[in-house]
């Protein structure tokens, strides 16, 4: 499969800009901002386009940290790619190869786990491989390159979505580090991942004093008679009695899950009154909308009965709701071509050393080959899927989870992986969770991931906009699978009713006269 002159350029500006790259990816992932709070991350992605030559429009979809950049080469067909640049908490972990946070934090902080400071910085290095391909040899047409924040909670794309920012686009590409088989340097076929539902239950107690009075009539003594519970007792009765039912909530295959986080909890002013305010978010992983409807209908009227009660009433907050995924064969084979095209990710020998020495730091004897044999071979999607179906029902028609099905009901798109390092599992031992951590952020070792990458993702946009018999096939079966195109009979509306959950207190970095520290604030504006 030869590469075309544009692809060949391609490739090379791939190669020429890695110093840049690895210094980018190495910059995203020392800031370890988590989700809805990634300010400098965003700012720099923001700097850097506008530097390239892109229009930006900073805080689409009414989002802070999200972007939005275009850049145009004439009329023609507009290939959109995008950012991630979320970390998650309590992952805090320097880039080296033994066990400590980034330097002047613990290790509650922020941190790159999938890593999505190498996800964003491997698709920047495809936009611009792509735009530089583009201008020299006169290809017309655009990119659009958007950025997403809150990926871990499925935020930002089913807002970018119903708000327009992937309509008319030829095509989507979708790439996000290998961290599961056999998912590995491969394209998603016809299971794509499933929706996901998130909510927060705010449990406020505004009037304890009212709690089982006839009439609510007043108390004379509120320390020595009855009162309300509050919040605190709401929350915890909503975990338990959420736990208790999860067994029914959820099919018992399929890896479809429901996980919980205390957002903030207490706030009592004094040892004799009920605390006035408490939080809990929810995640679900489904296969489908209606599971995720039907589950959050017991999670709401267990929300109900908690705060019934314990004197609180309740409110529900919307984080996501994200549709499944749509398949598209025709856009999966351009991938698995540009991938074919650009080889699997190569870890040399300054790569089996830093893993070695992870290993040594661990206590264990080093390997000759540190690596598992996967990272290095390609595996065609269909084979891909079929090892993926042999653990599904037939009646599964999604697996996992992740918000890039938003897009797919928007525009022709493929969601490919490239392996991310990972060791060699050794017998009697496992490797604990920072290690992976760290392997996302020594250059040595997540560079050829960000490589591969960022050349599958520039020769399979270049292709796009050269063969317009391609990019015909993939319009023709989005059309034919949404039964019309967007909007269509078999076309599944966006389910963002919702606006942006930006003022809760989510996790972020403060300032203060001791420099730069980790703070959970208590609650959203208002509240």
């Amino acid at each position: 499969m030869r590469l075309t002159d544009a692809q060949t350029t391609a490739a090379a500006a791939v190669e020429d800009r890695m110093p840049e790259l690895s210094q980018w990816c190495a910059t995203i992932f020392d800031y370890g901002e988590t989700a809805w709070r990634e300010y400098r991350s965003a700012a720099w992605y923001v700097e850097r386009l506008r530097a390239e030559g892109f229009s930006v429009e900073q805080g689409s979809g009414g989002m802070p940290t999200a972007f939005c950049a275009e850049w145009s080469n004439g009329d023609g067909p507009v290939i959109g790619m995008y950012a991630e640049y979320d970390a998650v908490p309590g992952n805090c972990q320097a880039a080296d190869t033994h066990r400590g946070p980034r330097p002047g934090l613990g290790y509650q902080a922020g941190g790159h786990t999938d890593p999505h400071s190498a996800l964003g910085i491997s698709t920047l290095g495809g936009v611009l491989a792509t735009k530089a391909a583009m201008e020299r040899h006169g290809l017309a047409g655009g990119l659009r390159y958007t950025g997403e924040p809150a990926e871990k909670v499925r935020g930002s794309k089913p807002i970018h979505a119903a708000k327009g920012y992937y309509d008319g686009l030829a095509a989507m590409l979708s790439f996000h580090p290998f961290y599961m088989l056999p998912m590995c340097n491969t394209v998603r076929w016809d299971t794509h991942c499933g929706a996901a539902y998130s909510m927060i239950y705010r449990f406020i107690c505004d009037a304890p004093e009212a709690w089982g009075v006839p009439d609510g009539a007043p108390i004379p003594q509120s320390h020595c008679a009855v009162r309300a519970p509050g919040a605190t007792d709401a929350l915890m009765t909503m975990f338990q009695s959420s736990r208790v039912l999860r067994e029914a909530m959820l099919p018992h295959q399929g890896g479809w899950s429901i996980s919980e986080a205390i957002l903030s909890a207490g706030q009592a002013t004094a040892d004799n009154l009920p605390a006035g305010l408490a939080e809990i978010q929810y995640m679900m992983r489904v296969p489908d909308v209606a599971m995720a409807e039907q589950v959050t209908g017991l999670l709401d009227r267990n929300a109900e009965a908690a705060a019934g009660l314990t004197g609180c009433r309740v409110e529900r907050h919307w984080v996501c709701k994200s549709r499944p995924g749509l398949a598209n064969h025709a856009m999966a084979d351009v991938v698995w071509r540009a991938m074919q095209q650009a080889g699997p990710p190569v870890w040399g020998s300054a790569a089996r050393q830093t893993a070695r020495q992870i290993q040594v730091d661990l206590g264990m004897e080093p390997m000759d080959a540190p690596f598992i044999d996967e990272m290095t071979r390609l595996i065609a999607p269909q084979e891909a899927e079929a090892i993926l179906r042999s653990d599904l029902p037939p009646s599964q028609l999604n697996s996992t989870s992740d918000d890039y099905t938003d897009m797919t009901w928007h525009a022709p798109t493929a969601r490919f992986y490239v392996a991310r390092p990972a060791l060699r599992p050794a017998e009697g031992l496992s490797y604990p969770p920072w290690v992976m951590n760290a392997m996302g952020g020594i250059p040595a070792l997540i560079d050829p991931m960000i490589r591969t990458a960022a050349t599958t993702l520039a020769l399979s946009a270049l292709r796009l906009l050269e063969d317009p018999g391609a990019r015909a096939a993939a319009m023709d079966e989005f059309t034919a699978r949404t039964g019309g195109g967007v909007g269509g009979s078999g076309w599944m509306a966006p389910l963002c009713d919702y606006d942006p959950p930006i003022h809760f207190g989510w996790p972020e970095y403060v300032s203060t006269e001791r420099g730069r520290d980790w703070s959970i604030p208590g609650a959203m504006p208002g509240a």
